[in-house]
């Protein structure tokens, strides 16, 4: 019983430096051996407290990185933080309708570049490459420049949002033949002219692609329920009372 207490007590030290601001929000514990000897504890001990602090939600625990403090969860919290679902959804209704209006006033010559796109697609070592510069063009062809910064901007969410751009290449490394199936026949709507075709076929790409992330996470929360869910009758078992 004496272990179990003093990893508590840590804890609640730990939470207290958290809450003071000595250990900040968004930056890394000091590592294992140096918060030992700070609370001149045993190893297994801060192990213990550190499980506690991730079942609490005070850290997380990135593997081959270390141990990082997470923001309070504030429900007046007003910071805005887009998810993979907004984004993509919010993808669909602009794109769609770009390559609704492209299909009216796209060139030959960028009908010969998304054509080579289809080929990078195919062939050429970086796929996701070929992916944005097929949706670049089609910006372009809008001939709306209001839309072709719209979409750029929702380019750079997908890229610098830590969360959606690890969403992202998790379904789109899975998807490489569907994805450019997807954009074979966009690109053949964009050729004919037609654009009721090539508004729904952007409209299906991108739902294929949503219901991946849907799939995608919840597989990874049924994962780490049950890491959470092991952590935590760990962390509460009276096991150590009846052995």
């Amino acid at each position: 019983m004496k272990n179990r207490r003093l990893f508590w007590q840590i804890v609640e030290k730990i939470e207290t430096l958290i809450d003071s601001g000595a250990y900040p929000v968004g930056g890394r514990l000091p590592p294992e051996r140096v918060l030992a000897e700070t609370f001149n504890v045993s190893r297994p001990t801060i192990r213990e407290a550190i499980i506690a602090l991730e079942v609490r939600e005070k850290v997380e625990v990135k593997t081959s990185s270390g141990v990082y403090v997470l923001a309070k969860i504030n429900d007046d919290d007003s910071t805005l933080k887009i998810s993979p679902f907004e984004l993509t959804q919010t993808r669909a209704l602009i794109e769609g309708e770009a390559a609704a209006l492209a299909a009216a006033t796209i060139t030959e010559d960028e009908l010969e570049q998304l054509k080579d796109t289809l080929v990078k697609m195919s062939e050429g070592p970086n796929p996701e490459v070929a992916d944005k510069e097929f949706h670049t063009i089609i910006s372009t062809a809008t001939r709306n420049n209001a839309l072709k910064k719209t979409i750029e901007d929702l380019w750079r969410m997908r890229e610098t949002h830590d969360n959606i751009r690890s969403a992202y290449k998790n379904v789109c490394s899975q998807s490489d033949k569907q994805r450019l199936d997807e954009h074979t026949v966009i690109y053949k709507a964009l050729k004919a002219g037609d654009s009721n075709a090539a508004r729904k076929y952007m409209h299906e790409h991108f739902n294929r692609l949503i219901n991946s992330l849907f799939e995608a996470n919840e597989k990874k929360a049924l994962e780490d329920l049950k890491r959470k869910t092991s952590k935590t009758r760990d962390l509460y078992s009276l096991n150590h009372l009846i052995e």
